[in-house]
């Protein structure tokens, strides 16, 4: 079976609008005629490289090659020319479609020939290039069985009320834009595509568009609840905010529950390779939480929730032998959806189709999982393991800390020493004292830093080698 299906069935079910942007609205049937205008464009070639940002030509291009039976590759197109030429070099005779070919997928006239969508569910449906925010960029392959895996496993097939949609502000090169898409369609849901997020134009564009659905990064809900007051008054048609992709601090959530009273939250973590989420802390999560006196169940904001239906998480320590209730050592997966498969390597490799997500955390009793961050961001300080999220969060408690990054930096005594790098304002040593009320003097800051930013990837992940690289230069590194 391929993705090609879903557009199949919306087009044949009741038509629906299925996606709009900058003022044009596509139906379901119009968006597979031009799904098949694009395929007999794309057979011959090898892949369909999309270097665009959001706009009514994504799902042309998607569904065009997935009926041509070629892989869609969305790219970052804010990449300068010589990284995207280099990415570009990477697929020999791929269809190239740069942001001045995207109209051109819109204009075919006439019927297409309706070809059945290729079967063949092992082939690779998409390659999406991971962040790389730990070492380079690696190609990650889904194909046709795990995108529709987690689309069944989690969307009832024209469940969704006629006049809801869904805004989609995330970038296309973005698994939870691609998947997005593809749940909203499914669904019934109109698709409301914005090509640059701007926090008043998002809420704009939610009561505008009488948008029901929508998902942010958390740097994106950040800015959202940091407007003025009278630019989100009237949002009465959101019910459902979902976000992701990276760690949110629990202040930006605990202000968003409170400024979105009629949304119900949902915490969705996934990766890449694994299609999108697999855990979720659900609206009834989020309510129960901030109504709870219990130390344990409000512990829960501060969760990715619970495994989605048809995943199984596991935690590990560093012999790979599996660790009960409280235990923090590394998060492995298994399931349908995941593929953690690479370009020219099986990265699925692990035992019994388990995937090693790379992050550290823990399942509490009630199987609720909580991240402490990437492994490789783990600080060794005199022979002890720190995870910078446990600090991180502590310092987000301080009324002039806004962001804050927790990184291990060189120590010729302890093996490394704990800088943080906050954006906001204060005076370092009293924040200092205030990370010691709440931690022990091992896990408080040496040094405290201030930037006017954090560098980040335009889906909100922390670069955190950056500023490592940039800190550890001896004419940059502050004193304590």
């Amino acid at each position: 079976m391929n993705i090609a299906v879903i557009l199949e069935m919306a087009a044949s079910a009741d038509d629906r609008p299925a996606v709009t942007e900058g003022g044009r609205t596509l139906r379901a049937a119009e968006l597979h005629r031009l799904a098949r205008h694009a395929a007999a464009r794309f057979r011959g070639r090898t892949a369909v490289l999309y270097l665009g940002a959001n706009h009514l030509a994504y799902p042309v291009a998607l569904f065009g090659a997935a009926l041509a039976g070629i892989p869609f590759v969305p790219l970052n197109y804010r990449l300068s020319e010589e990284q995207s030429d280099a990415l570009v070099e990477r697929h020999p005779g791929a269809e190239v479609l740069h942001t001045a070919d995207l109209d051109a997928l819109l204009v075919a006239s006439g019927e297409a020939e309706w070809l059945p969508a290729p079967q063949d569910q092992d082939a690779v449906a998409v390659v999406l290039y991971t962040s790389g925010t730990t070492a380079a960029p690696k190609a990650a392959l889904l194909r046709h069985r795990h995108l529709l895996a987690y689309v069944f496993n989690t969307q009832d097939f024209g469940s969704a009320e006629p006049a809801d949609a869904g805004l989609v502000a995330l970038p296309p090169y973005h698994v939870a834009g691609l998947m997005n898409l593809l749940t909203h369609l499914y669904a019934g849901r109109r698709v409301v595509y914005q090509s640059v997020f701007q926090p008043a134009d998002w809420l704009a564009t939610v009561r505008r568009e009488g948008v029901t659905h929508a998902m942010v990064v958390p740097t994106m809900l950040a800015r959202l609840t940091d407007e003025p007051a009278q630019a989100r008054v009237h949002v009465p048609t959101l019910r459902n905010l979902a976000y992701g992709g990276a760690r949110c601090p629990r202040p930006v959530v605990e202000r968003a529950l409170r400024l979105f009273p009629r949304a119900g939250f949902v915490n969705a973590y996934g990766l890449t390779e694994t299609a999108s989420s697999v855990c979720v802390l659900g609206p009834d999560d989020h309510r129960r939480a901030m109504a709870s006196e219990d130390p344990a169940v409000r512990d829960r904001l501060g969760s990715v929730g619970r495994p989605l239906p048809g995943v199984e998480v596991e935690i590990r320590d560093g012999d790979g032998k599996p660790l009960g209730p409280g235990g923090t050592g590394l998060v492995f997966v298994r399931g349908a959806q995941i593929s953690g498969e690479y370009e020219d390597t099986d990265g699925s490799g692990g035992q019994d189709g388990w995937f090693a997500t790379r992050d550290r955390g823990r399942l509490d009793a009630d199987g609720y999982l909580f991240l402490d961050g990437r492994a490789d961001d783990t600080i060794i300080r005199g022979g002890e393991n720190i995870a910078p999220a446990e600090i991180e969060d502590v310092l987000l408690q301080h009324p002039g800390v806004r962001e804050a990054a927790v990184l291990g930096l060189p120590d010729p005594e302890w093996g490394q020493r704990l800088v943080a790098v906050l954006v906001g304002a204060g005076d370092p040593e009293e924040i200092r004292s205030f990370a010691k009320r709440r931690l022990r003097s091992a896990k408080t800051p040496d040094t405290v830093v201030f930037r006017s930013e954090l560098p980040r990837t335009a889906t909100g992940k922390l670069l955190r080698r950056t500023l490592v690289a940039e800190l550890a230069r001896p004419e940059e590194t502050p004193d304590a």
